[in-house]
């Protein structure tokens, strides 16, 4: 047992190269408190994608994935993503000045149509209310005395 772990610190510590055997690295046991999500930039995608490409063997890809620690459905979205680009990049462009308009012009407008219409709806309210008061004055109809103002609706 003692001659097994002074074996295994030899060939830690770099000793094993006079024995023959390169040192295997040690990977780092800590495992964060929060998991990270991954990010790939375009150019290893770029690069991953190119490799899958160029193998040709029974099993390459699999080495190649296992090797970066990858799932095949990684290389299935990027090359959707890519073929998307490429579409996206040999459709026709629309020619001319972009538009400036502000996204919330158009609710804007909406409820400005709105506010007329309700104005409008208000002031036809008002003048029948008039000819009422109009007409139960003629008749002699006395009103109930009802409180006006900004408070009450």
């Amino acid at each position: 047992m003692f001659m097994l772990k002074s074996n295994l610190k030899q060939l830690h510590s770099g000793h094993a190269d006079s024995v023959g055997v390169r040192p295997v690295p040690v990977p780092d046991p800590e495992v964060p408190a929060t998991p990270r999500r991954r990010q790939f930039t375009a150019e290893y995608k770029r690069s991953i994608l190119d490799q899958a490409e160029a193998c040709r063997d029974e099993g390459a890809i699999g080495v190649l994935l296992r090797r970066e620690g990858l799932y095949s459905s990684h290389l299935t979205t990027w090359r959707r993503q890519r073929e998307q680009a490429e579409r996206e990049a040999l459709a026709p462009k629309k020619r001319g000045r972009k538009s400036t308009a502000n996204p919330l012009m158009e609710e804007v407008q909406r409820l400005r149509a709105d506010n007329a219409r309700l104005s409008r709806h208000l002031e036809q309210a008002e003048l029948i209310i008039d000819v009422q008061k109009k007409v139960s004055a003629l008749l002699g109809i006395s009103l109930p005395e009802v409180k006006t103002g900004e408070g009450n609706l």
